[in-house]
């Protein structure tokens, strides 16, 4: 079948001389060979795209464009089935849409209302405080890349704000995964696209958006620098960086002995440990100071208030940072096109559970 007249793709006859991206377009990047290949409209209905340098075929499933490497797919394969056991176990996601349309002020079903009050508040203060700042300037809105997007509801919620989100996630599931995201697209002028992915090779040519934003998600790389490196690739020179809900401690020892803990029970639930991939888990002001020396990149950590009891609960802290860039000729110096320093967030010395 033809793509729909809404869809425009074409592959560049020069991808080495990018130019400006109309909104709504996005210029891929091959997750294979690395070169820079087709240019889609982001929003819109399409075939299979592919990479003319080696082949690769960036295939659309149920609206999700699959952009990861047959091996990575392989790679993953674990991970993800035991990613969703839990998730399914603690019973995640729903089959109608108002869960999803609550989503992160309500929890509907009851299940995982705690953490979907950590979420509420977090997103609040993220609307609230940061975001204003960052749509300075931005008249049009922004591209902003969702990093860990699971069921979308960061995405749809920037939508709604008349921004451009891309969501990327491993899980495709039409309960907590991309697939989701359906439940979003009658409330929307416009289906945001999605996009199954890691955060190590990423499929977007750099320099294409103006946020990035680690929704509850960067503890699960395995490389914080290569994932941080990808990350500021994406963005455009004045781009700014989010880090929301992740877990952090002041102590690494305070950070391993929650892993271990953890695996312990889930090996008493579930029957394994989950740990067929090296996550990271959690960051520590070490890990922070060092990935701002190789990236040349400033943090601010901001806590919001999260309730009596929000910063002790098990299981419930969450830690936020956010970057202005560098000119890395700069050295240590701020580069004056940037806005403001960008934050975040959260309670301290815990441990989010995942997602």
């Amino acid at each position: 079948m033809s793509p729909p007249a809404c869809f425009r793709p074409r592959v560049l006859t020069d991808p080495d001389s990018p130019r400006s991206l109309a909104p709504g377009e996005l210029r891929l990047r091959c997750p294979l060979c690395g070169h820079a290949g087709p240019m889609v409209d982001a929003v819109a209905e399409a075939d299979d795209l592919l990479c003319a340098s080696c082949g690769f075929v960036f295939e659309r499933r149920g609206g999700i464009w699959n952009a990861l490497a047959p091996e990575r797919l392989a790679y993953f394969e674990q991970f993800v089935r035991d990613y969703q056991a839990i998730r399914a176990s603690e019973g995640r996601g729903s089959s109608g849409a108002h869960f999803y349309l609550a989503l992160p002020y309500r929890d509907l079903t009851g299940r995982n209302a705690w953490q979907w009050k950590i979420r509420a508040r977090t997103y609040r203060y993220l609307e609230r405080k940061i975001l204003p700042g960052i749509e300075t300037g931005h008249s049009g809105g922004l591209d902003v890349l969702d990093m860990g997007a699971g069921n979308c509801w960061m995405s749809y919620r920037l939508a709604l704000r008349g921004h451009r989100p891309v969501a990327v996630d491993l899980l495709t599931n039409d309960q907590d995964g991309l697939g989701a995201a359906r439940h979003y697209f009658n409330y929307l002028s416009a289906p945001f696209p999605r996009f199954q992915a890691e955060m190590d090779r990423l499929p977007f040519d750099s320099a294409q958006f103006d946020l990035v934003v680690f929704n509850a998600s960067l503890h699960y790389s395995e490389d914080y620098s290569r994932t941080l490196g990808e990350a500021i690739r994406c963005l455009r020179t004045s781009g700014q960086l989010l880090i929301l809900d992740s877990p952090f401690y002041h102590r690494e020892e305070s950070g391993e002995r929650m892993i271990e803990e953890r695996r312990e029970e889930y090996r008493r639930k579930y029957g394994f440990a989950s740990n067929s991939i090296c996550s990271r888990e959690f960051l520590t002001p070490t890990i922070l100071e060092v990935l701002a020396r190789n990236h040349c990149v400033s943090w601010r950590i901001l806590k919001p208030w999260y309730g009596i009891g929000g910063a002790s609960r098990r299981n419930s802290s969450c830690c936020g940072a956010g970057w202005e860039r560098h000119d890395r000729s700069l050295s240590s110096q701020v580069d004056d096109t940037a806005k403001s320093k960008i934050p975040l967030v959260g309670p301290q010395s815990g441990c989010t559970p995942r997602g």
